[in-house]
């Protein structure tokens, strides 16, 4: 039986982002991290999981200390010896960022490493959420014990969540790809696409073709676009919901990951699906006015809240 927490899987990383002159400033994210974060601020006291493999490094110390800090635990994610965190530095040309990347050994691809210890972690959830880049870390064996995993917690109860997030050079080739994210979307409530994403994975031509598209796998999919609308579809009904305009956006990270958080949070509190994606734009639009993939939970709060 599904229980009040939330709960991601995925990698977070070790982030930097450029300050003035020559500094950097450390923080941590990544796409499933960004999501539970939000999440995890608009979903009042339920208790949230981020779902994961650990190094015991400083750095890894560091990073779980600062979700303890924050009200998110991680389950019985490992802490392997010898392991470490991946890293990623953000550039910015205008609000627009570029990513230069180093997790080629990672802990977090060890996350499905103990079947028994992600089961573990995946129980009593009310919504399990992950993302093609959980996927894209994995290989292939791992892929399968992650997805049945998420099936058994499905089986109990749990809402699934996953946005196919596909980024290419994370697999082999785009067949892999296309066969691992149908094979997540077979295990799936909500659909949390990204349309320029599936055009170039699935050749989709419109939102309406992915949604026409995934419909037939998922009961509620959700194509996001940018600053166009987002289109809802559920049920074989589709509707579209205007996004929030933002004159000067300051930095773009992290906008869709909180988009999905706000949604699922909405979606969790009883929303229905158009009310969820309007206030998910007015979270995106507050997000990309702060620097970072994290908005201070306040940020958030407010902009989900606002009428």
């Amino acid at each position: 039986m599904a229980g009040n927490g939330v709960a991601s899987i995925g990698e977070c990383m070790l982030e930097l982002s450029s300050q003035a002159g020559p500094n950097w400033r450390m923080g941590f994210a990544g796409d499933t991290f960004n999501t539970l974060w939000a999440l995890h601020a608009l979903s009042g006291d339920r208790p949230a999981t981020y779902v994961s493999a650990f190094g015991d490094d400083p750095f890894s110390r560091d990073q779980i200390d600062f979700f303890a800090k924050n009200g998110i635990g991680i389950g019985a994610s490992p802490v392997i010896s010898g392991a470490r965190p991946g890293l990623y530095a953000i550039t910015l040309t205008g609000a627009e960022r570029s990513f230069t990347y180093w997790r080629g050994d990672a802990a977090a691809r060890q996350l499905a490493s103990d079947a028994a210890a992600l089961a573990k972690s995946l129980e009593n959830q009310a919504l399990v959420y992950f993302s093609g880049i959980t996927l894209a870390i994995l290989d292939e064996a791992a892929r399968k014990t992650l997805l049945a995993a998420v099936a058994e917690a499905r089986a109990a109860g749990s809402l699934v969540a996953f946005d196919p997030n596909y980024r290419p050079r994370l697999w082999h080739n785009r067949e892999d790809a296309q066969a691992a994210i149908l094979a997540a979307l077979a295990v799936t409530d909500i659909a949390l696409p990204t349309f320029p994403d599936e055009q170039m994975l699935f050749g989709d031509t419109t939102p309406q073709a992915t949604a026409e598209r995934l419909a037939k796998l998922v009961r509620e999919v959700v194509v996001k676009n940018g600053e166009e609308p987002a289109l809802i579809c559920e049920n074989g009904k589709q509707q579209n919901v205007p996004a929030v305009y933002v004159a000067a956006p300051v930095d773009t990270t992290g906008a869709g990951d909180s988009f999905n958080g706000a949604y699922l949070a909405a979606r969790l509190a009883g929303h229905a699906p158009t009310e969820a994606a309007f206030r998910a734009h007015r979270v995106a639009a507050a997000v990309v006015q702060v620097r970072g993939a994290l908005a201070p939970f306040e940020v958030l709060q407010t902009a989900f809240k606002a009428a």
